[in-house]
């Protein structure tokens, strides 16, 4: 380090620098975000116009899940470099986060413009776009991001995903069949390849089990293999060594998720205890529109598949799993560091204003409708705002799917989720959690007789015109036979039943618990004993 004249500001030199964001660069790889970050705060400290300091900070933050830091450290990268494109890209991604469409679609453009070269750019920028919904524009740039470098196997498994979503099931294939000759015991591909088809045979069985082995001390990746061999066991009707191995997948699941029980209870019982009898009558204008259709139940229980009879409509346009009603609220709570789904936040949103709600909402999510007059919101725990849902938007329609409480429970633990529904990875979690959902959705009823309608799984796929018809009776919208050819919609699906819903519609997991009878006691116990069940 060199001294001023005055012997007082210490400045580095460009070696100093290098060699501090190397450390740091280090450091980060290895997971040491303490010490990655002090490297920054040495450079930042004597240099604050550092681009690469900036850029690490951001990548720091986005690891600890920070998205408020790392959007400002993004936006230090790109005011000092606006040609910045990684910045741009890792800037959108984070808007997203945050529940801001508009500012990730315009990060996302600034990156297009300035031009990048970069394969991990091009990959960020799909998966942005996919996080946007748009999944053409998705795979537009994870091909690129594949054709120039084809040996990555973290481009081609993330080409195979939009595919996917896509419909392209021999596409996605390829892209899988090419990341696994690259890296053969890659985990996310299995994975994906499982699910991409019905096993006929024991063939990825045999590699599936023998990964399990291999990855026995490693939970993430033992939780891809074992779910996929759990569904491929299905698929072939051995129904103990399925459930024998969707029970290993959950256990490692569980190992590197966080899910706090009692904080889940509390929260259910503050928004029974704020949104009374009296909230429910007070008059409160809402923001008023038609646009919205909400889609909410518990995952696994048919919400995608009514999702796409509804958009099979000329009227109604798919806006996917949308974060925007959640942060709606939250933007116009007075409480500043209160969790998403705190008790706090949930007291403190029965003095929300509902139309100032209703706007938000409708304001942030703008980029996700569409053209067309109805948009679907498909996210399915918006069953938890159902009281500020009616009051904020009073001409919004909403849909809560109903399924059989053990198909339901089930259906849940035997999915590997990404980032969400972490009660799912303990039958007995799972189970008291469905009790909470399931007095929720009771007392709502209690509380807005009529406002909602009630569409059970079972019925749709045993009557699929008398409940389709029922449905756009309730949307007030004249009848499309088009919605009865759900499946042949060529647009996108970016949920756990991307292949499913493009088939007929089929009566097979109707009551497919009773297979497992003999493993679920936990579930029926707990749920016979608050009579969910007979």
């Amino acid at each position: 380090m060199n001294n001023s004249p005055h012997g007082r500001i210490q400045i580095l030199t460009p070696s100093e620098i290098h060699s501090l964001l190397k450390r740091g660069f280090d450091a980060l790889n290895a997971k040491r975000f303490d010490e990655a970050g002090a490297c920054c705060q040495q450079v930042l400290a004597k240099a604050p116009k550092t681009i690469e300091a900036h850029f690490l900070v951001g990548l720091i933050a986005t690891e600890t899940k920070e998205s408020r830091i790392a959007i400002q450290a993004f936006g230090s990268v790109t005011t000092l470099d606006p040609s910045h494109a990684a910045g741009w890209a890792h800037l959108a991604r984070h808007f997203i986060k945050i529940g801001q469409p508009k500012r990730a679609d315009n990060a996302i453009e600034n990156a297009i413009k300035a031009g990048t070269k970069d394969p991990m750019v091009e990959d960020l920028i799909g998966s942005t776009s996919s996080l946007l919904g748009d999944q053409y524009k998705a795979k537009e740039w994870y091909s690129k991001a594949v054709k120039k470098a084809p040996k990555s196997p973290a481009f081609n498994i993330n080409l195979a995903s939009s595919l996917i979503f896509l419909g392209e099931t021999e596409e996605a294939e390829a892209a899988l069949d090419r990341a696994l000759e690259i890296k053969p015991f890659e985990p996310q591909a299995h994975w994906r390849k499982s699910n991409l088809r019905r096993a006929t045979d024991h063939t990825h069985l045999e590699v599936l089990k023998s990964l399990m082995e291999r990855f026995a001390s490693d939970p993430t990746a033992l939780s891809f293999v074992a779910y996929a061999a759990g569904k491929e066991y299905e698929d072939l009707e051995e129904w103990a060594e399925a459930f024998r191995c969707f029970d290993i997948g959950a256990k490692a699941k569980k190992q590197v998720t966080e899910y706090d029980e009692a904080g889940e209870e509390e929260m259910y019982k503050a928004r029974r205890e704020t949104f009374s009898p009296a909230w429910a009558k007070r008059q409160m204008p809402g923001y008023e529109t038609e646009a919205p259709i909400f889609i909410v139940g518990q995952p696994r229980t048919g919400t995608t598949l009514v999702e796409r009879i509804i958009t099979a409509h000329s009227m109604v346009h798919s806006a996917g799993e949308l974060q925007q009603f959640r942060l709606a609220i939250r933007r116009n709570v007075k409480v500043e560091k209160a969790g998403m789904h705190s008790p706090e936040l949930v007291r403190a949103s029965g003095a929300v204003d509902p139309a100032k709600v209703g706007v938000t909402y409708m304001k942030t999510s703008s980029s996700m409708q569409g053209s067309l007059p109805r948009f679907v919101d498909k996210m399915p725990v918006n069953y938890l705002f159902i009281p500020l849902i009616i009051k904020a938007l009073p001409n919004a329609k909403i849909i809560h799917l109903v399924r059989d409480p053990v198909d339901s429970c089930f259906s849940s633990f035997k999915q590997l989720f990404a980032e969400a529904y972490f009660h799912t990875y303990s039958l007995e979690e799972m189970a008291r959690h469905y009790v909470r959902y399931h007095r929720l959705m009771a007392y709502w009823r209690e509380l807005f007789p009529g406002n909602f309608l009630d569409v059970k799984y079972e019925e749709v796929v045993s009557d699929l015109e008398s409940n389709a018809r029922r449905m756009i009776d309730h949307l007030e919208l004249p009848w499309q036979d088009t919605c009865l050819d759900f499946h042949r919609q060529d647009q996108a699906v970016t949920t756990a039943s991307a292949v499913q819903v493009r088939e007929k519609v089929h009566t097979r997991s109707v009551d497919r618990w009773r297979k497992y009878e003999s493993q679920l006691g936990p579930v029926l116990e707990i749920l016979r004993a608050e009579d969910i069940v007979a």
